[in-house]
């Protein structure tokens, strides 16, 4: 469990985008996957980013997690900005710093369910206590699978190992990316309290992408991303008014293409 005297030692700017641009491809096949989005995501701050297929959700979390390099544009990740950073650095960044929990899972398959929840930790040269590794397996409801390895769980139950893992690592900024697709309602509704727990008592920065209601109502703000832009924002809303957002702006592109 994060101190209170380490939660101080947060990071000032956790997350801060200005006019970046992502561009695919070159020419007339060029497609410009971001387009000028700035935004600022503050100290504990829970983010859920929404859209439609092919809005640039994935490409402002793999810029803003250092992952992907925008073509124009700054970017500034728990203090540092990415484009200052050589390669090693921002490796370090990403390792110390920085948590992920993408939906292709990333586990070792050679690795038990304990191996994998502690390996970023171990990788980092960080030693992490085992009831913690334990504590964080019996949070995501897998406590009866400490010892399987990922060929021996569902996929949904490969995601909540990643979520496990992420935690572990309490870093300062945490991505995640659809990390409830995956799983039933029950494991997703834990999951999402969880997420918000570590918002609200240990301090991290969270930015998610989803395409469910329920979950973006768990943040502090939904960031609504059209055409690579950022197109609107919704503060502390319910998911009633997060699907009724989604269904207004469904069917105006239903208008517009008709």
């Amino acid at each position: 469990m994060t101190t209170v005297a380490e939660r101080r030692l947060r990071p000032m700017v956790p997350l801060r985008l200005r006019d970046v641009v992502k561009t695919y491809g070159q020419g007339d096949n060029a497609v410009r996957a971001l387009d000028g989005v700035s935004l600022d995501v503050p100290p504990a701050t829970f983010v859920a980013v929404m859209g439609p297929s092919g809005s640039g959700k994935s490409t402002l979390m793999h810029c803003a997690a250092g992952l992907d390099v925008p073509t124009s544009g700054t970017i500034t990740l728990a203090d540092q900005v990415l484009t200052d950073m050589t390669d090693d650095a921002l490796t370090a960044l990403r390792r110390e710093r920085v948590a992920f929990v993408f939906q292709s899972f990333n586990l070792l398959p050679t690795l038990d369910v304990i191996q994998n929840v502690a390996l970023p930790a171990t990788l980092a040269g960080r030693r992490v206590e085992r009831r913690r590794v334990l504590h964080a397996i019996e949070r995501v409801g897998l406590g009866d699978r400490a010892r399987h390895l990922p060929a021996q769980l569902s996929g949904g139950q490969q995601q909540r190992v990643a979520i496990a893992r992420a935690m572990v690592a309490e870093a300062d900024v945490l991505f995640a990316d659809e990390p409830t697709g995956a799983l039933d309602s029950v494991s997703a509704h834990r999951i999402l309290r969880l997420l918000r727990a570590a918002v609200d008592e240990t301090g991290q920065t969270i930015m998610m992408t989803t395409h469910d209601p329920i979950a973006a109502a768990h943040a502090d703000a939904v960031l609504f991303l059209v055409d690579g832009r950022l197109a609107d924002r919704l503060d502390r809303p319910t998911a009633a008014q997060v699907a009724e957002y989604v269904a207004a702006q469904a069917g105006q592109r239903m208008t517009e293409a008709g």
